[in-house]
């Protein structure tokens, strides 16, 4: 018989397996660039869409018609952002979202608040790729930092334990796990600046913790809706995983915020 120590490993051959396929394709598409990356980041905005609608309207009502025009909406966003700005892509979501929050009730009000969150995302990261300079290396930064996050507070949460995060809304995370997960991206981001822009790595290490605070929150905040609305997952769409919103839920508020910075200073995020 297993012990439980083992059995909470059960699940992380199948994570590693599924969640290393899926980032050698993604990278091969953002070392690309362009319209490449950015058809990427547009499917992922409209399947999202798609289960953030399936959670919080009703299973079945992300493919009914509003919520092709929702999905349609989140992807053109991001193509358009690459064709143009980001302003233009969010002002058609928004000018979108807000005709189908008039047209449902309550909770399509919701669901509409998350197609602006999740256009808004996807648009962020294809904004930091078309960085001439640094754009690939800073959303692989961002990418790295997240998923070390991610490892850390996994790790940490299970082989420390301790007191619950969040325990209404996350049972299984752990104060030990939020700084297992800051410490590790922090070192992560230490090393990446170290390898690549050689800049004051301490001051990319400290920026590297607070995006891997933001991501926690990213993952708590879809955990609440989750919890508010009776879904365990998003979806079955990555093995393992769940749904894309289980996956990229920590990065998508990341990415939020580490394109607000990188806009206000008008340089890499990672570069000091």
């Amino acid at each position: 018989m297993q012990t439980s120590r083992s059995a909470s490993f059960d699940d992380l051959k199948l994570r590693t397996v599924s969640g290393v396929a899926l980032g050698l394709i993604a990278l091969g598409l953002f070392w690309l660039g362009g319209y490449w990356s950015a058809a990427l980041l547009a499917l992922g905005a409209a399947l999202m869409v798609w289960e953030m609608r399936e959670m919080v309207i009703g299973a079945g009502r992300g493919s009914s018609l509003l919520g092709i025009i929702a999905m349609i909406a989140a992807a053109a966003s991001v193509l358009i952002t690459e064709a143009t700005e980001l302003r233009w892509g969010f002002l058609l979501v928004a000018c979108v979202g807000l005709g189908l929050a008039m047209a449902e009730g309550p909770r399509g009000r919701w669901a509409n608040i998350g197609l602006l969150y999740i256009a808004l995302a996807m648009m962020c990261i294809d904004g930091l790729r078309t960085d001439d300079n640094y754009g690939f290396t800073a959303v692989i930064w961002l990418v790295t930092v997240v998923i070390a996050a991610d490892v850390g507070g996994y790790f940490a949460g299970r082989v420390i334990g301790g007191p619950k995060l969040w325990p209404r809304v996350s049972p299984k995370k752990t104060w030990a796990g939020l700084l297992g997960g800051m410490a590790l991206a922090v070192v992560v981001g230490m090393i990446f600046s170290a390898f690549t822009s050689n800049t004051f790595f301490w001051k990319v290490g400290l920026i590297s913790a607070l995006v891997a605070l933001v991501s926690v929150g990213g993952d708590l905040l879809e955990s609440s809706i989750k919890r508010h609305f009776g879904v365990k997952d998003s979806s079955t769409l990555l093995p393992g995983h769940g749904g894309l919103l289980d996956r990229f839920d920590g990065l998508a508020a990341a990415a939020i915020f580490a394109s607000a910075i990188t806009f206000a200073r008008g340089q890499s995020i990672f570069i000091w």
